[in-house]
């Protein structure tokens, strides 16, 4: 035995399950691990309840504001043209368009900026070759490409995912490619120490490290598809959300113009908070605050 191994040895507590000081079992090492796993708990349910209190709080201005002569519904007001439209199944069909088209867009432009993001961060000839492009149309809102999309696309449902598509997959790509590039130097150079090929590196390094980037570059996608939906349902649609709140424009219907904007704010509120439960699954090596 080693002189270091005899001093650790004299260090070790001479009867195994005790330790000094302490009794074996006494739960003085389990209560901070229970303090913190209680700790996150309380801070979800407090988390909930600020949601609560702030969701009460601005159904409440929004009423007082109403009520004092602006140019807005009342809640009962909006709750009950939500009732007529939810009874007649006019919610139902909107709800069904628009989330068809929303869904298909952005799975479409998450598949293709996922890949593509990956490239750009990888290799510098595809990052030279592609990034140009990718910040020309950056520049350019969706918006302004539905006249384009409509010329060369048709009438029909194909521009107007289109669109959607390119909003989902330009925000996308570009976290992707920044998830890429800001992974550590040191992991890798690690990898390539223990002698790990490419393909090893890049699946057992690179797309973990990415995954953050890549799930709030999907956050920021969806939010941009369901921005872009209610122009994209401009284009000679006769259902969905984004149709409805036009068509209620032409008759100044704000009570239900007031439906369809709640009802696309939670239909994106819940797909973010989908989102951000796979990103709390998929990251949980990440610290967080």
């Amino acid at each position: 035995m080693s002189v270091l191994d005899k001093q650790g040895a004299d260090q070790r507590d001479p009867v195994p399950g005790k330790t000094r000081g302490r009794p074996a079992g006494s739960g003085a090492e389990d209560g901070p691990k229970n303090a913190r796993g209680r700790e996150p708990a309380a801070r979800r349910v407090l988390f909930l309840v600020l949601n609560a209190v702030s969701v009460l709080l601005g159904i409440g201005l929004w009423w007082v504001l109403a009520d004092a002569g602006f140019t807005l519904p009342t809640p009962p007001q909006v709750v009950s043209r939500a009732g007529t439209l939810i009874s007649n199944g006019t919610l139902a069909g909107d709800i069904r368009a628009s989330l068809t088209r929303v869904l298909i867009g952005f799975a479409l432009g998450t598949a293709a900026a996922v890949p593509v993001g990956f490239l750009m961060g990888w290799y510098h000839i595809l990052r030279g070759l592609i990034e140009p492009w990718i910040q020309f149309f950056r520049t350019i809102p969706p918006l302004a490409i539905i006249p384009l999309a409509v010329v060369i696309m048709g009438i029909d449902e194909t521009p107007k995912i289109f669109v959607i598509f390119l909003a989902a997959f330009l925000a996308c790509v570009v976290a992707t490619y920044q998830g890429v590039v800001n992974v550590d130097r040191t992991l890798i150079n690690a990898a390539r120490v223990l002698g790990a090929k490419d393909l090893t590196i890049f699946a057992r390094v690179v797309v973990p490290a990415s995954t953050p980037f890549i799930l709030v570059g999907m956050r920021v996608g969806l939010g941009s598809a369901w921005a872009t939906l209610v122009a994209a349902e401009l284009i000679a649609a006769q259902k969905g959300l984004g149709y409805r709140i036009q068509n209620a424009q032409l008759y100044y219907d704000l009570p239900t113009i007031f439906v369809g904007l709640i009802t696309i704010g939670i239909l994106g509120l819940l797909m973010d908070r989908a989102l951000l439960l796979a990103e709390r699954r998929l990251t949980g090596w990440q610290e967080r605050r």
